[in-house]
């Protein structure tokens, strides 16, 4: 299967199965799936298809904006964050990068894409992988530029606010760009640091509208930069990347506050029910603050196999830099997707007692 989750076609391909049938809880995205909000505004599209798309995204920067509080100035859009990942390290082009591990693997590459040396601060088992905010300082010591993923994937694990700022406020001393990667965040809004980049000339904060609005297709994200920084970051960047679709659904999106309701509501429910099933089952996973959890199993890979047999995707963690073959990842999606999960997962444990 593909390095990330989400990959349903390959294994369609693969497995000679219908993408329909396919229960798929390796890729964390909104169980509600798109906004019914997005999908009016997507079909109201027609003349606009003929024209490029607004290459400064003005509009959606406007809607950014008002909704967050920051300076339109200090956004810049792009085709997922992960694009915007690649786009810091490629502008502002660090010798030697500070990554957590395990994390989310595009900081790595990106870096070593821009030519930087890594730096690994590696995380425990046995403090739920939890970053420790003093020995991340001290690793950043000689950095240019450091990644951090709040709450992080693949463990779900937030850091506390007054950590994240005593960490940015050092970066700053040190004068290393700090990205903090807030793609979970919506989840947790009140968590976000999106507002203080304009006291910091050496934080980022990457935002994406792929899990919480489940706009995985459209891709869109959006960085928030300090002034000093968004020009050479707007020179590195490519033309066109977030395409009209992309833009009017973002802004549609964005202000769907009934869909923020109801999703709130599914995933607490979901969160509830897969955590009762896997503590049932004696299945060892790490709390999370957010839509997916990691599970610890000793089997993880003959699970994995079994649960492909019945079409069912969860995330192999062992390429993850600090975990091992006994890890997966799994989303929280609707209440009858977990149940089948539960059940399969259940099935699992009794052939192994």
């Amino acid at each position: 299967m593909s390095e990330h989750g989400g990959n349903i076609y390959r294994f369609a391909e693969r497995f000679n199965v219908p993408e329909e049938q396919i229960c798929d809880f390796s890729a964390s995205i909104n169980p509600l799936g798109v906004p019914q909000s997005v999908i009016k505004v997507i079909q109201t599209i027609d003349s606009s298809m003929y024209h490029y798309p607004d290459p400064d995204t003005s509009q959606l920067k406007k809607a950014f904006s008002a909704y967050y509080g920051i300076d339109p100035a200090s956004i810049v859009c792009g085709n997922g964050s992960t694009e915007l990942i690649y786009l810091c390290a490629m502008a502002l082009k660090p010798k030697t990068v500070m990554i957590p591990a395990p994390t989310f693997s595009e900081y790595e590459r990106a870096s070593l894409l821009s030519g930087a040396k890594i730096k690994y601060t590696f995380l425990k088992k046995e403090n739920n992988f939890d970053l420790d905010p003093m020995e991340f300082i001290n690793n950043m010591k000689g950095c240019e530029m450091a990644f951090i993923c709040n709450p992080n994937n693949p463990t779900g694990r937030l850091i506390n606010i007054d950590d994240i700022l005593k960490i940015a406020d050092i970066a700053r001393h040190f004068k290393c760009y700090l990205v903090i990667d807030e793609a979970f965040i919506d989840f947790l809004p009140e968590y976000s640091i999106i507002r203080e980049v304009q006291n910091n000339p050496y934080l980022i904060v990457l935002r994406s509208m792929t899990k919480f609005y489940a706009l995985s297709a459209i891709r869109l994200g959006f960085g928030v930069f300090h002034q000093s920084i968004t020009d050479v970051i707007l020179q590195n960047k490519e033309p066109w990347t977030v395409n009209t679709i992309a833009q009017k659904a973002g802004i549609a999106a964005l202000y769907d506050e009934d869909y923020k309701k109801d999703t709130f509501r599914i995933i607490n429910e979901g969160k509830s029910l897969m955590e009762e099933g896997l503590r049932r089952l004696s299945i060892e996973y790490i709390p999370s603050s957010v839509n997916f959890y990691l599970l610890k199993m000793k089997n993880a890979q003959q699970v994995i196999s079994s649960l492909y047999k019945s079409c069912i995707l969860t995330r192999n963690c062992s390429n993850f830099r600090g975990l091992d073959r006994t890890f997966i990842r799994v989303a929280v999606k609707s209440p009858e997707d977990i149940i089948r999960l539960l059940k399969e997962l259940s099935a699992q444990c009794m052939q192994l007692s």
